[in-house]
Formats: C-alpha cells, structure tokens, sequence
C-alpha cells in the first residue's frame, strides 16, 4: 500500500474511532425518549410538575420539604446500617474495583454536619456535586440526578433538614484506590455526565406524566439503580430501566418488556408495589428496594404514585436475558418438581429452615409477603437477590405491619447458601441457578460493611 493509502486507511481508522468515543460519552438524558420536545419550566402552561402534590400546597416550607426529602430518599443513604442515626451519614458504598466511600452527616450540626451550608452551597451540592469546601462529591450522591431539582424545592429539603437535631457525627474516611481517590478527576466526569439543568417539561406528554417524571428522575433518582452503567461509572440511558446490579442486589427491569419487565403487571400491581413494596403474585421488595419503599416510596401520595405509573409505562420496552416468571405454585410433595442433579443440603436447609414459612408449593400459609411463586428474584436464574435474602434476611417496618425474615448469613457457609439458592430458583422460579460457593463470597463483600 503507498504512502498516501496508508494515510487514508489511518484517518479513517481515526474518524471511526472518534465517531465510537462521541457515542460512547454522547449518553443521551434520561427523558430523551419522550415524545416532542421541552419548554422552560416558566413557559409550561400545564400543572406545575415540580415541588408537593396538592395536600401539601398550602403547607409550611419544612412540612413541604420533609416530603420532598421522603421523595428524593434522603434518609436510606444518609443513614448508616444497623441502628443508625437518622440522616448522620456513615452509610458504605462499596464499589467493586475502586473501594468504599462513606455518606456524610447531613443534620444541621456545625462542626460535622452541614449546619453551616448557605444555600447556595447546598444547590452546589445537589446540583452540580460540589462540597462546601469546593471538592468534588463521587457519584453515589445521586446529583446527576437531583440537578434537575429546583432550586425551591432543594431549599425546601434543605429547610427540613435544618429543622432536625444537630446530631455531631465525624465522616468516615474514604477508602478509595488510585486513581479512584482523586475528587479532582471528577470535575472531567461531571463536564460528560453531569447535565447541571432544572427540569424542564416535555408539553407534548400530560402533566401526570411530566409529574412523574419530575418524581423518578428528579426525586426519585430511579435510574440510578435501575439503569445499568458504562464503562465511566455513568448511567447509560440507552438501556434505560433495563436492570443493574447496584450494592450487590439487582434492580430489575423495569420497563414496558413482556417477558422481562412490567407488562405483565397491571396498574394497580404496580402501585401497591411502589407504596407498600409488595404486589400479589409478583412478590415483595427487599434490599436497597426495600428500603426505597419504607423510607421514601410509602410517603408519597396515591396522586404520586399514580403519576408514577404513568411514567414508568411510558418507558421504552428493553429486552434482556431474564426469563418470563414462573406463576404457578410448585407441586405440594417435595419429591416433585426439581431434578435430582441438585446439591442435596439445598432441599435438607429448604425443609428445615424454609419450608415451614414458604410452603413446598411456594405459596405461604402464613404471609401473602412470603409467597415466593411469580416473585422476580426466584425467577432470576443469577439467584442474586435470593442469596442476598438468605444472607442478610428481610426486616422491613412499613405501615402494614413488620415484614421479618430472619438473616442466615452467620448460620450456613457459602457452599450451603449457595446449595440453597440454587435449590430455590429451581424449585419455584423458571430457571435454576448455579451458583458457587466463590459466588456466595462476592455477594456477600458487595454488602459488607467496612
């Protein structure tokens, strides 16, 4: 080949390699899949989307803001893990590769808290990731979301938060790897990833629909586990609510898809499910979902929630490579219905530990919350959620009562949490599992405290 060859066939290679570098930093934002196009919230000539539902319009600034702050999830990530302290931070973030960071304390006290946060260091904060001090927050602090918020309803948070105790709480230290513990590098990130922008309305979608979405990506920040990531840690939207792993749980998807999503669950499936984290025959949350539900999702109101749905069923279908959920019970007998392939200790703890709660059919004579058949995570042939389950138990205080399940973590070793897990999914969901005892061991570091 000539000179002159060469050079074409090296430019070209350059062009495609620019044109996949655009591609894959040009992530386009979360509501670009709506129809039409968007307005200033000034110019909008709908119902006002953003700040409370209508029973709280006439409410005082720190009643208004204690919803907003339910709405937008503040407590499950400010608060750390086994008894503590409301909104005092602590909470780990442990990301696989890079290391763990900690929540901060967010109650007003002066010396470790943000007690003396002006506002506009608090709309810094939330909207554009920047501390007090001027450095870079890491995003786990959901901002790419909350910089959609406005600028009243963030102060409006911050005006509740205020209201609060002072409670005095150090911030942990971070334990990031190189080159991960470098905020300075998060200012390159956040130039790609950070839209830095109020919401705006799309007025070619009704204003449920623009209330909800208002709530799930401004508020709600749903994406953020939902919405798998690219290789720069950023929310990829071209797989919107299509599932992720996040925390060492999975999100499900939660898109319009047939088989793997919600078009099989009606309205009102839904519904129950964001107010009260359970849905008949579709099983009940736990995990960061879990907690989602009694921290933030409980607080809303039935208007919000019902714009929710809306939302949520406008989202394009995403396919992926979960099966259709298995929703008929299990035979009665436990000689039937798994094959013999199967580690016996997954049938021996099953029927000690287990079957008393969740019957052999699947189908619980005790709790409509322990009915395993049609529940997403036993359908899941990863077994994720089913071994996180196992591991960490469920204990959920909602306005229906306590939901309990106690924590086998300590009780059985990966290779018998593992046998287990892979006993159930066989047992009632649509594919079994085949984890390992490694396995077991990865999931359980993805959720541990350090």
């Amino acid at each position: 080949m000539s000179k002159r060859g060469w050079g074409i066939a090296v430019a070209a290679v350059a062009v495609i390699g620019l044109g996949v570098a655009i591609w894959l930093l040009a992530i386009p934002g979360p509501m670009a899949f709506a129809q039409g196009g968007t307005v200033a919230l000034a110019d909008y000539n709908g119902a006002n989307p953003t700040g409370v539902p209508p029973e709280l319009a006439h409410a005082d600034l720190v009643k208004r803001g204690e919803y907003l702050a339910h709405a937008a999830d503040c407590f499950a990530c400010h608060t750390a893990q086994g008894g503590g302290t409301a909104y005092a931070g602590g909470f780990a973030f442990n990301l696989p590769g890079m290391g763990t960071i900690y929540s901060t304390n967010i109650t007003p006290d002066k010396q470790t808290g943000i007690g003396n946060y002006t506002d506009q260091q608090f709309l810094d904060a939330l909207h554009k990731g920047i501390r007090a001090d001027g450095a870079r927050l890491y995003p786990a602090m959901s901002y790419t979301s909350y910089t959609y918020m406005t600028d009243a309803d963030a102060l409006a948070v911050k005006a509740y938060l205020f209201s609060l105790a002072p409670v005095h709480a150090p911030a942990r230290a971070d334990k990031m790897a190189w080159p991960f513990n470098h905020r300075g590098l998060m200012k390159v990130w956040d130039a790609f990833y950070n839209a830095n922008a109020p919401f705006k309305p799309h007025p070619m979608e009704s204003a449920e629909w623009n209330r909800g979405a208002y709530l799930a990506e401004a508020l709600g920040h749903c994406g953020e586990c939902h919405t798998p990531r690219n290789l720069a840690f950023a929310m990829n939207n071209r797989s919107k609510f299509a599932g992720a792993l996040t925390a060492g749980w999975r999100a499900y998807n939660i898109t319009s898809d047939g088989k793997s999503g919600l078009a099989t669950w009606s309205d009102n499936d839904l519904a129950s499910y964001l107010s009260t984290g359970h849905a008949e025959g579709h099983g009940g949350a736990a995990g960061p979902m879990g907690e989602a539900s009694d921290d933030s999702l409980t607080y809303l109101t039935p208007g919000d929630i019902h714009a929710l749905v809306i939302y949520l069923r406008s989202v394009p279908a995403q396919d992926t490579d979960l099966p259709r959920a298995i929703t008929v019970p299990a035979p009665a007998s436990h000689r039937q219905g798994v094959t013999a392939d199967l580690d016996p200790r997954g049938e021996k703890i099953f029927a000690g530990a287990c079957a008393s709660c969740h019957d052999w059919t699947g189908v619980s004579p005790l709790s409509k919350y322990a009915t395993l058949t049609g529940a997403r995570a036993v359908n899941d042939p990863s077994a994720t959620n089913v071994a996180q389950t196992i591991i960490n138990g469920v204990n959920r205080k909602t306005a229906q009562g306590t939901i309990f399940m106690p924590a086998f973590g300590d009780a059985y070793s990966d290779a018998e949490i593992a046998a287990v897990a892979n006993y159930v999914t066989a047992r009632f969901g649509a594919e079994g599992a085949h984890l390992t005892d490694k396995d077991v061991a990865s999931l359980r570091k993805q959720v541990a405290q350090q």
